[in-house]
């Protein structure tokens, strides 16, 4: 085995009851563990169908998601299981509110129904190993039909998840009604074992958009608690923030603009660049949150060029940038293409700043460690840290 434990879907047993799921003894010699619970916090019964919100035992609360990356062994592609549990404590460590398995980063489209299981249940299991008992998990469950989604809501649940994140069905987009995802997110709701999030993402789903309307009457049934809106429109953001009922999640998605996000009512934001600087992700609502905003504002600024850096280069760039700077991240599923090391120096440069930010505030923001030497490369960088020291 390879010095990281990586396993196959083979190496992999899941009971029926979903409680539990045990690994190939053989497969798994060298590791010293020979199961990843999925059980957790709570039985089978404890949550009956249809609407578990008052049930929930970890709730959302506002501030800084990530959608977290999915690792792979390098050569054979299965699941690298220490990779996946070392970054979710990176991320909960740098004070991240929750996480996310199974989004876009995540390659959901990339895994099995098994694969999604074991990726959530070792992310659950490495949090409360960790001391991270009460941070909730989001978990991706977008599906084409209704069926096949709410059996990966009720998968979700049994590995560990405590809330379901869901995309509008697109594959036969041209000839869904105008009521048709209405339906599709109602009827999901009524069954879902767990609260649910509207995830909008028209890039992900052939351009559809779903509009503040229709998330505005959604976000009135009792099992949809938030969305994330992948969209980018601040506009829409506020409308379903000020129309919501009491509570509703309305969360950005992606971090370039999370201050206005913030400022037009949003609670937060789940967004991809907190897989590579957790730290400046979160800073930058707890300084709107204290009043600060001159320094949240210089700080959006270089989260900002950050993100743009991740949004062009998708989560190839991501994980090339976690690999050069963290030494983990490895590539993605085939056919994602491979970064030469030409490439993979390119998309470092681009997270530069973003990198030398998140160095500062993980060292406590202390004058010794301002980046005097960046200052011509950096200028407001600088400027910012200079701030952040006083």
């Amino acid at each position: 085995m390879s010095p990281h434990t990586s396993y196959s879907v083979s190496d992999i047993h899941i009971e029926s009851d979903g409680m539990s799921c045990f690994y190939n003894s053989e497969a798994l010699s060298d590791s010293g563990s020979s199961c990843i619970k999925t059980g957790f916090s709570y039985g089978p019964n404890e949550y009956p169908e249809g609407n578990a919100t008052e049930k929930r035992i970890r709730p959302l609360v506002p501030g800084i998601y990530a959608p977290t990356v999915a690792f792979f062994d390098e050569e054979t592609e299965d699941l690298d299981i220490d990779t996946i549990k070392k970054h979710a404590i990176r991320l909960a460590q740098a004070g991240l509110h929750g996480l996310v398995t199974q989004g876009s980063n995540g390659e959901a489209v990339h895994l099995s129904h098994t694969e999604r299981r074991i990726v959530t249940a070792s992310t659950r299991e490495a949090l409360d190993d960790s001391g991270f008992h009460n941070m909730p998990i989001i978990v991706g469950c977008g599906s084409q039909s209704i069926r096949e989604t709410i059996e990966l809501c009720h998968e979700a649940l049994l590995s560990g998840g405590d809330y379901a994140m869901i995309l509008p069905p697109s594959y036969y987009g041209a000839l869904y009604t105008p009521d048709s995802q209405l339906e599709f997110f109602t009827k999901i709701a009524d069954q879902s074992p767990v609260p649910i999030l509207i995830y909008n993402y028209p890039g992900a789903v052939s351009g559809i958009d779903l509009n503040s309307d229709v998330i505005t009457k959604l976000a009135k049934h009792p099992n949809i608690v938030g969305c994330k809106l992948t969209c980018g429109n601040t506009g829409k953001l506020g409308r379903i923030a000020a129309r919501a009922p009491s509570g509703f999640m309305t969360m950005g998605g992606s971090a370039d603009f999370t201050l206005p996000a913030l400022i037009g009512g949003g609670k937060g934001v789940i967004g991809g660049l907190a897989n590579i600087a957790p730290k400046a992700c979160v800073e930058v609502f707890k300084l709107y949150q204290a009043g600060k905003i001159d320094e949240a504002e210089k700080m959006q600024a270089v989260i900002g060029r950050g993100d743009w850096a991740a949004i062009k280069s998708g989560v190839v760039g991501t994980k090339s940038c976690l690999q050069s700077a963290f030494k983990y991240g490895g590539y993605g599923r085939k056919p994602l293409p491979r970064p030469t090391p030409e490439q993979a120096a390119a998309y470092l440069a681009e997270f530069e700043e973003l990198l030398l930010l998140e160095e500062f505030l993980m060292k406590g923001c202390r004058q010794e460690h301002i980046h005097t030497d960046k200052e011509e490369e950096y200028p407001e960088l600088l400027e910012l840290e200079k701030e952040l020291a006083q």
